[in-house]
């Protein structure tokens, strides 16, 4: 009798386990989810996208405290009535003016200061100590390939970029939103007039690691482009009584094809100076030229890596 039972109870449990089971493995989705999902969707893009609004016209903004994290996050130490005048631009004063006009009050007063003054110190420290840098660590670059690479690490769009990956973009003071390159640009110039208000050795090396290492980014030959390669590699020669630069064609191949290849050799004073390859004779003289004053000024691409923790030998403090 006892097993009887027992036999009768055993399908009602295995009907149990297998609805519990059920359950589990459903997604119990409601019927009115995907029409849901669906009509929201088609309202978001009958709206069209969430226009931009500036950061500090949200409720939890507090600039005092983003401008303290923004010296915290450099681990730079600035004078924090300086760095707000290096966020405030003239067009953010004139607009506050323009408010109080409106309001009633016949001389505004904002008690702001802007950061034009601060734009051009900055300018002046960041060229000087980019050129302290370029002429030590590229000793063997001449001049106006000096003057190029400075020109692009000076750009506008290369200090725009570094200026918005510091965190500069929400802080500045402007009348204008979103914020332009020039904006930017000039913001970082006056964050290192700030930080060199503060403490110069400081902000020459903010320059070596936020600019000066924007080299890694693009080759030389990109930055400084010669345009009469040969012509040049002659003149550098004769002003340093090196000899007579003379091309001479090494090797050639697949000659009145299109797939004709020649190589010619750069000598000067029976030295191999470099080499190069071309589909015709010109473009492989043009080529030897280049390869010839990447060995002179030691800007080959397989070059040793600058070692961009190194500091200046002496490093001055600049007037200004």
């Amino acid at each position: 009798m006892f097993l009887v039972r027992n036999a009768l109870k055993l399908p009602v449990k295995i009907l149990q386990a297998s609805t519990e089971s059920n359950k589990v493995f459903s997604r119990d989705v409601k019927r009115w989810v995907s029409p849901t999902l669906k009509e929201l969707r088609r309202r978001r893009q009958k709206v069209g996208p969430e226009p931009l609004r500036p950061r500090s016209s949200h409720l939890e903004w507090n600039y005092k405290a983003e401008v303290f994290a923004f010296g915290s996050r450099l681990n730079e130490k600035f004078d924090e009535k300086v760095l707000r005048q290096a966020f405030t631009h003239r067009s953010y004063i004139i607009q506050e003016e323009l408010k109080q006009k409106e309001v009633g009050i016949e001389q505004p007063d904002v008690a702001l200061l802007d950061n034009r003054e601060m734009v051009q110190v900055g300018e002046e420290l960041i060229a000087k100590y980019l050129d302290q840098y370029v002429e030590t660590f590229l000793p063997k670059v001449p001049l106006d390939g000096r003057i190029a690479v400075r020109k692009y690490l000076m750009s506008e769009e290369n200090l725009a970029h570094i200026s918005s990956y510091i965190g500069t973009k929400d802080l500045i003071l402007s009348a204008e939103f979103p914020v332009t390159q020039s904006t930017l640009s000039d913001t970082f110039k006056a964050v290192v007039a700030a930080l060199e208000a503060t403490d110069s050795e400081r902000a020459n090396l903010f320059v070596r690691d936020f600019v000066f290492t924007q080299l890694n980014q693009k080759d030389l030959d990109e930055i400084w482009v010669v345009q009469n390669p040969l012509q040049y590699l002659q003149d550098y020669c004769s002003r340093n009584n090196l000899g007579e630069v003379e091309p001479r064609l090494i090797g050639e191949c697949g000659k009145n094809t299109i797939l004709a290849a020649y190589h010619v050799g750069i000598y000067c004073n029976r030295k191999l100076l470099g080499t190069g390859f071309g589909e015709n004779v010109d473009i492989a003289i043009e080529e030897a030229a280049k390869d010839s004053l990447r060995d002179i000024f030691n800007t080959q691409t397989w070059r040793q890596p600058i070692d961009f923790h190194q500091k200046l030998p002496q490093t001055k403090t600049p007037s200004h």
